[in-house]
C-alpha cells in the first residue's frame, strides 16, 4: 500500500473502540475514492490485531444475482484461508467467518455493503442475526460495514429497526483538509507555490486517490494534462465509471443534474424544469442521493434579522472533479481520444478562469473550519454560515455573498473569495461595497468585510484599509 496520509482523528476514533468492553458494529460511508476501505486497512495495520478479514461486494449488473454475490463472498473466504463452502445461504457464510473470529482482536470489513446485499431481501436480516448470535460474542471484535451509496445505508441499516441500538459508530468521510493535501507533494512541497497546488486541488479536490497520482516534479498544468487530457489518464473516464457503479439505471438523470449545476447553483424548481420532471418529490430524491453521495451541497439562505432558516435554498456542485469533468473533459473527449489535445494550453480553454474561481470557492467552503480558527470564531457562536443569496424585492435588490457568517452577537463576516494568478486590485473594494449596500442588514448589526486570496493584493487594496482581514488561503497548505 502507498504511504498513508491524514485521517488522524478518524484513526483515533476507531482505536478508541478497542477500549470498550463489547464488540463494535461500525458504519463508514462517503464518496467513492474518498479512502473508506483504505482507512480501515490502515487502522488494522496500526492496531496489532490478531486477524483482519476483508470482503467486498461486486458491482451490480443486469447479470448479477444474490447467488453471484454469495459466490464472491465464499471465494474471498477461501482466499483468506477458510475452507471452501457452497454459498447457498448467507447464514452459513457468516457462521464460518464468526467461528474463526470468536477470540482475540479481530477487524472484519464488509466493503460496498449495498452491492453485497442489493439482490437479496434476506441479507440484512441474516447479517443482523449473525451479529446478535455470533459476532458480538467476541468483545474485541470490530465489524465495519462500508459503502459509497449512503442513501441505501441510511435507509436499510441506520434507519432500520433491526439495527437500532447496535451501531457503535457512524462515520462519514469527507475530503481531506488542505494541510493533509499538502503532504502529497512530499519532500518537494516547499518547492511548489500555493497557487500551483491550489490549481491541482481545483481539479482533484481533497480526494486521496486522485492526489496519490500527483507528480511533485511537474507543474500544475502538466499534472492536470496527464491526469485528465490523455485517454489513459486516470481522471479521463473516472466520472462515467463512478456514476455507472453508484447509480446504475439512474445514472443518466444524475449526470444531467451534475451537468446543469456545473454552470451555477440552482434551486430545486429550476432543476426539475431542466429534467422535465413535474413531481418535485422525484427531483428531491435525486438531489438528496447526490448530496449523500458527496457530489453536491444544499446551501440554505436565512433571515439575518432573527437567524431563522429561509425556505429558499440552492444546490451547489461541491465536487471539484465532477465540475471539471463536465466543463472541460467531457466536451473535449473526442479530441482527447484522438490525441489532439496534448499540446493545448489549459488557460486557453473557454471559461478557464471563471471555473478556477468556482473551484477555489469550493475549497474554501470545504475547509471553512480552518478559516474559523484563523478568525478566532468559536463554532458554537455561529448562528448560520453558508454562501448567501438574497432575492430582489421592492425594498432590496438581489445580491450574492460568496460566504457569510452570522454570529450570536449580531456580527456578520462578509467574505469575498478571489482566485487569481495576479495580485487582487482595488476594484474588489467597489464590488464588495455594492454587495454590502444591497444586503438587507438590520441597523443594530456590525459587519466585518473579509477578503480571501491566494496570490497577494495590490498596495491600493492594503492602503484603503477597507477589509477587516485579508487572508492568504495558501497558508493552510502548510
Amino acid at each position: 500500500m502507498s504511504h498513508f496520509i491524514g485521517r488522524q482523528v478518524e484513526l483515533a476514533t476507531l482505536s478508541a473502540l478497542f477500549k470498550k468492553r463489547s464488540a463494535s458494529l461500525v458504519v463508514t460511508k462517503g464518496r467513492r475514492r474518498i479512502g473508506k476501505s483504505r482507512l480501515i486497512e490502515e487502522f488494522a495495520a496500526r492496531s496489532a490485531v490478531d486477524a483482519f478479514y476483508r470482503f467486498s461486494g461486486i458491482v451490480p449488473t443486469k447479470e448479477t444475482t444474490a447467488q453471484s454475490q454469495r459466490d464472491q463472498f465464499a471465494s474471498q473466504l477461501s482466499i483468506q484461508g477458510f475452507p471452501k463452502i457452497k454459498a447457498e445461504d448467507w447464514n452459513d457464510l457468516f457462521w464460518l467467518l464468526a467461528d474463526k473470529a470468536k477470540k482475540g482482536r479481530v477487524i472484519i470489513l464488509f466493503d460496498e455493503i449495498s452491492w453485497m446485499g442489493s439482490h437479496d431481501a434476506d441479507f440484512l436480516g441474516q447479517l443482523k442475526n449473525a451479529w446478535d448470535l455470533h459476532f458480538k460474542q467476541n468483545d474485541q471484535l470490530i465489524l465495519v460495514l462500508c459503502g459509497s451509496i449512503s442513501v441505501w445505508i441510511e435507509k436499510n441499516i441506520l434507519g432500520s429497526t433491526g439495527f437500532v441500538g447496535r451501531i457503535s459508530l457512524d462515520m462519514t468521510l469527507k475530503e481531506l483538509p488542505l494541510f493533509d493535501c499538502d503532504a502529497f507533494w512530499g519532500k518537494r512541497t516547499t518547492h511548489v507555490s500555493a497557487y500551483e497546488k491550489l490549481k491541482v486541488l481545483s481539479v482533484t479536490g481533497g480526494v486521496p486517490l486522485y492526489l496519490e497520482h500527483i507528480d511533485p516534479t511537474s507543474s500544475a498544468e502538466e499534472n492536470i494534462k496527464r491526469l485528465c487530457f490523455l485517454s489513459h489518464g486516470i481522471l479521463f473516464e473516472e466520472f462515467e465509471k463512478l456514476f455507472s457503479d453508484l447509480f446504475s439505471v439512474r445514472a443518466e438523470k444524475y449526470r444531467k443534474i451534475i451537468r446543469y449545476l456545473a454552470n451555477q447553483p440552482a434551486q430545486q424548481e429550476a432543476i426539475g424544469k431542466y429534467l422535465h420532471l413535474k413531481q418535485s418529490g422525484d427531483v428531491g430524491e435525486y438531489l438528496d442521493e447526490l448530496i449523500k453521495s458527496g457530489f453536491i451541497a444544499r446551501d440554505y439562505t436565512w433571515h439575518i434579522r432573527d437567524g431563522r432558516l429561509s425556505t429558499l435554498s440552492q444546490y451547489r456542485l461541491s465536487d471539484n472533479y465532477a465540475r471539471f469533468y463536465m466543463k472541460h473533459i467531457y466536451p473535449n473527449r473526442i479530441k482527447i481520444i484522438n490525441n489532439q489535445f496534448a499540446a493545448a494550453s489549459l488557460t486557453n480553454l473557454s471559461g478557464w478562469h471563471t471555473l478556477m474561481g468556482l473551484q477555489f470557492e469550493n475549497l474554501v467552503l470545504n475547509n471553512r473550519h480552518l478559516l474559523w480558527q484563523l478568525l478566532k470564531i468559536k463554532p458554537e457562536e455561529i448562528v448560520c454560515d453558508n454562501p448567501y443569496f438574497q432575492r430582489k424585492t421592492a425594498r432590496y435588490p438581489g445580491c450574492q455573498i460568496d460566504y457569510l457568517i452570522q454570529m450570536k452577537h449580531n456580527t456578520l463576516y462578509i467574505i469575498e473569495i478571489k482566485f487569481s494568478k495576479d495580485a487582487i486590485k482595488s476594484d474588489v473594494i467597489r464590488s464588495m461595497q455594492k454587495k454590502i449596500a444591497a444586503l438587507a442588514m438590520p441597523r443594530h448589526f456590525s459587519y466585518r468585510p473579509i477578503l480571501i486570496h491566494v496570490n497577494g493584493v495590490t498596495d491600493e487594496v492594503m492602503d484603503a484599509d477597507f477589509f477587516a482581514d485579508i487572508i492568504d488561503f495558501g497558508q493552510f497548505l502548510k
